[in-house]
């Protein structure tokens, strides 16, 4: 079964009714903040990215105030999210870039963004959508496997996803949307047990089980 123009209205429709009150599940109350929560966490489920934020930041929630930590004492505090040695590294490296080019705040660039340690493309669309309200459509693995799934964009890529959902759905939706996908990756379509008995995408999705 073919996903037809028709069909991904209905299902964006569907989605946009099941999680419009969809945010981001990670916990920050600044710009800075929510970079270093995205960087924590690849490869890291957000449950446990709060964890380790909600003993970090209280004290280290400025460029400048991460900076007076080593390496190693940075490493220890985010030890339980994986792959805390690179990520430790890279939050330093793109806290001092913060510092010594733009005046200790994250840049609202897409260009600028990608230019810090840590940060790939996905995580700056994030950043770009989450804090500055710009039109920007992150593909986690999430958002990569629900679209597939549903035909909504079809890639062997995030960035062939991210260019056929970018054409598939209205623009001013994308940083919506992302929540849209995320949340029902997360909740019924799994990786490796989708509830297709419970979802409400079942009679329009070629991939149904």
């Amino acid at each position: 079964m073919r996903t037809t123009k028709a069909m991904k209205e209905k299902i964006l429709s569907l989605l946009a009714e099941e999680y419009r009150d969809a945010v981001t599940a990670l916990h920050y109350s600044n710009p800075f903040e929510m970079l270093v929560a995205v960087v924590l966490s690849a490869q890291c489920t957000d449950t446990r990215v709060n964890l380790i934020t909600a003993r970090l930041f209280p004290r280290y929630n400025t460029p400048e105030s991460m900076l007076a930590l080593s390496q190693g004492q940075l490493e220890e505090l985010i030890r339980d999210c994986g792959l805390y040695h690179a990520k430790a590294k890279n939050i330093l490296a793109a806290s001092q870039i913060l510092v010594d080019r733009y005046q200790s705040q994250v840049p609202a660039a897409f260009d600028d963004l990608i230019q810090l340690p840590g940060v790939g493309r996905k995580t700056a669309n994030v950043l770009l959508s989450q804090l500055f309200g710009q039109p920007a459509l992150a593909v986690d693995t999430h958002v990569f496997r629900v679209a597939n799934r549903l035909g909504l964009a079809k890639g062997d890529t995030p960035l062939a996803v991210e260019q056929g959902l970018m054409k598939a759905i209205p623009k001013e939706k994308w940083g919506q949307a992302h929540h849209w996908l995320i949340w029902h990756g997360r909740k019924v379509c799994k990786a490796r047990q989708p509830l297709c008995g419970q979802c409400i995408l079942a009679e329009l999705c070629p991939s149904r089980q």
